[in-house]
């Protein structure tokens, strides 16, 4: 799996992994099904249930036809970059900073998609993509954006953290360019302290940790270590 670096708007330098061709076109063919499984249902109880043509009206031409046509547009827009054949191999579609795409982005990728992938059944996208080095295709190119994975491999998940939620915000993006070593030493010495109330080592501890951040400490040190703590937490599983 290849990488690229984004630079958030505080400065801080982040690794993203580009979704590969493999992972992509899995997604596209969940996708696929589920298009096709919703025409053949659509079809059916039109012409079961409903003892009408699907091509009779307009009407019923648009109800066969308009959501498939629309599908990834739709899903892209409202599922925050995801189509369902995305989120279920954990793929997203991000600007190349890293940042969430504007509708006009979606917009492009999905009309370029059009005569990239619709047209020639997806082997333009893929010889681009290959070539590119940042999983874009031209769509992307064109919308400047890329689709990553959000699959991360590490063992950080079975450390025991704190319950947070999607709408939590982290305040340190700075945390992401730790390591799952560095979190569990802090978080070890952080569940020592705890039990033995010492207050002096939890002040050497997020000073140490502040300082590999190069940040300045608004917070009281505990409420510091465990922010530091939940925010590696959502960019670990975000």
């Amino acid at each position: 799996m290849s990488h690229f670096q984004i630079e958030t708007v505080q400065n801080v330098k982040i690794q993203q992994s580009v979704a590969t061709v493999w992972d992509r076109i899995l997604a596209y063919l969940i996708d696929f099904i589920i298009i096709i499984a919703y025409v053949l249902v659509t079809t059916a109880i039109m012409s079961g249930l409903l003892d009408v043509s699907p091509f009779e009206s307009a009407s019923t031409s648009l109800v066969l036809g308009l959501p498939p046509f629309l599908y990834h547009l739709l899903m892209e827009t409202f599922m925050d970059g995801q189509s369902i054949g995305k989120a279920s191999m954990r793929l997203r579609v991000v600007n190349i900073d890293g940042s969430k795409p504007q509708f006009s982005g979606f917009l492009i990728r999905w009309l370029i998609r059009i005569v990239e992938i619709s047209m020639t059944s997806g082997a333009v996208a893929i010889v681009v993509i290959l070539l590119n080095g940042k999983g874009q295709r031209l769509g992307d190119l064109a919308a400047k954006t890329t689709v990553i994975s959000e699959r991360r491999k590490t063992g950080f998940k079975k450390i025991p953290l704190f319950e947070i939620d999607d709408t939590y915000t982290p305040q340190y993006p700075q945390v992401a360019t730790l390591k799952d070593e560095d979190l569990r030493r802090i978080k070890s010495i952080y569940d020592n302290v705890q039990e033995d109330k010492n207050q002096e080592i939890l002040d050497k501890l997020s000073h140490k940790v502040a300082k590999q951040l190069e940040l300045e400490i608004t917070q009281s040190p505990q409420s510091f270590i465990q922010t530091v703590l939940k925010d590696y937490q959502y960019y670990s599983t975000h």
